[in-house]
């Protein structure tokens, strides 16, 4: 009874672990769009800030309230748009203090010089409103310090008592520095960090199983190769899929490498002698031998180690393939194209939703094994185009060039998707190109597409099946595109 209610609670945390995986997963993935990262650093970072200042106002009785609604709204300025016209620690800090020193230069000219005061604590006067407006708007422009908040502060300074003046420009400069300071340490070591940080594509992606069977397969295996090369640990491993044990036994005697041969009941060694008689051992020989020498083309070409193993297909070609993956260790499959009733073959359906990352290939140009100019279309910011980006500039390498585009159609919003294509683009450092086009997507691989080497497309499979039913995905539907075309689906 104990055993039993013990396994019980051990299956529960087992499945809560599970969940919670799951949960920090996705939850990684919905940072990586940058808006969604942006947004929660206002929501967690703005608060924290303020209530810092808050308390060191509470406690220098030199700094003012007055200067915290400037204060916040600069603040907020900086962290929702780091990469905008007003992120700048320089204007932000120079700008509430032109404005500072310019509600005080206004006070005193309206005060001493026409002589109106204010007939209340807070009556602010007419001419010392229009003149700190004046003083402000005349100042940035000359200094180029234009700063939104700069105004705010300006009009607030001509609450504050002339004998305390002083004092609140000071809390204006030591405020505004402490946010200054935050900001410059949340965005050099966090924001711009952030596809090392957040990116698991950057990361990972880096052990690369390639099935060996479809269309071409040593192409693809040359892409999953160069992919697997632009990191120190990377390496490739060549899976042969056979139809029995005897003649995986035999080809991974063939082999001569000891490699351990993966079955749907375990794991053994192959031994020199499959039993099959002699033609038969010809040719798994031969095929042995092919193995063997696309591999040593890919060590010799890309310099990654090479890997040769051999599975025994079950029921389940997508189970066997997965397997073998998490056997070898491997954490990215790269599959050739193949069709099945005019859609993607069920195995590589299945291979989509797999715990993998996923990458299929249909090759234009059987001969092609290196790929410098790479085109990625996009639908948004997500943790799908991240990777694209990531696998292209992959690719090319030096000397190569990547395009990443956007198509809004006649009726979308230009400088929005511009905006969008920023945000996917600037985590990244390479040669990056970005186009909006007002075409359909067809239209515009139609014409750009013969331009590029690769297309890189997602697999868009966060669309519901009422979606798909009405516009299949886009790689479905650009059949004649004479380009390589490379299709991505994250797990």
């Amino acid at each position: 009874m104990r055993d039993g209610l013990r396994a019980r609670v051990l299956a529960l945390f087992s499945r809560l672990r599970r969940l919670a995986r799951r949960e920090l997963h996705a939850f990684r993935r919905w940072l990586e769009t940058t808006e969604n990262l942006l947004h929660l650093s206002v929501l967690v970072l703005l608060p924290i800030i303020i209530g810092g200042v808050t308390l060191l106002s509470n406690a220098i009785d030199a700094l003012s309230f007055l200067l915290f609604p400037p204060l916040a709204a600069g603040a907020y300025t900086l962290f929702a748009q780091p990469e905008g016209r007003y992120a700048s620690p320089t204007r932000f800090v120079s700008g509430l203090l032109v404005g500072a020193l310019s509600g005080w230069m206004a006070l005193w000219v309206s005060t001493t010089l026409l002589g109106v005061t204010a007939t209340g604590t807070l009556v602010v006067t007419a001419p010392g409103a229009a003149l700190s407006v004046f003083f402000t708007t005349a100042t940035t422009w000359l200094l180029d310090v234009e700063e939104p908040a700069a105004y705010s502060t300006a009009l607030l300074a001509l609450l504050v008592p002339p004998a305390t003046m002083p004092a609140f420009v000071a809390s204006v400069a030591l405020s505004t520095l402490v946010v200054a300071g935050v900001f410059v340490v949340w965005r050099d070591r966090f924001y711009e960090q952030r596809a090392r940080i957040l990116y698991e594509s950057t990361k990972g992606d880096d052990h690369v199983l390639v099935p060996m069977s479809g269309p071409n397969p040593h192409s693809t295996a040359m892409l999953g190769a160069r992919i697997a090369a632009a990191h120190d640990a990377g390496k490739v491993v060549l899976l042969d899929v056979v139809t029995d044990e005897d003649a995986a036994a035999s080809k991974v005697a063939a082999l001569d490498r000891g490699e351990t041969l993966a079955t749907d009941g375990g794991t053994r060694t192959g031994s020199g002698d499959s039993g099959a008689d002699d033609p038969e051992r010809a040719a798994v020989a031969e095929t042995a031998k092919v193995l063997e020498q696309r591999a040593e083309t890919i060590e010799a070409e890309v310099g990654v180690p090479c890997e040769v193993i051999v599975a025994v297909d079950g029921t389940n070609r997508a189970a066997t393939i997965t397997r073998a993956a998490s056997r070898a260790n491997c954490d990215l499959i790269a599959v050739s194209y193949q069709t099945s009733r005019g859609m993607l073959a069920p195995h590589i359906r299945r291979l989509f939703k797999s715990e993998f990352d996923v990458l299929v290939h249909r090759s234009a140009t059987p001969e092609r094994t290196r790929w410098r100019r790479v085109l990625v279309p996009v639908r948004g910011a997500s943790d799908v185009a991240h990777s694209m980006v990531d696998f292209a500039l992959r690719l090319v390498g030096e000397g190569g060039s990547v395009g990443v585009s956007h198509c809004v159609g006649d009726a979308g919003d230009h400088r929005r998707a511009e905006g969008m294509l920023a945000n996917v683009v600037e985590p990244f450092d390479g040669p990056i190109e970005t186009r909006v086009s007002r075409q359909s997507i067809e239209a515009y691989l139609a014409s750009a597409a013969r331009e590029y080497d690769l297309v890189f497309m997602g697999a868009s499979r966060d669309r519901s099946a009422a979606s798909r039913l009405i516009s299949p995905p886009t790689f479905e539907r650009i059949d004649d595109l004479e380009t390589d075309v490379a299709i991505v689906d994250r797990h």
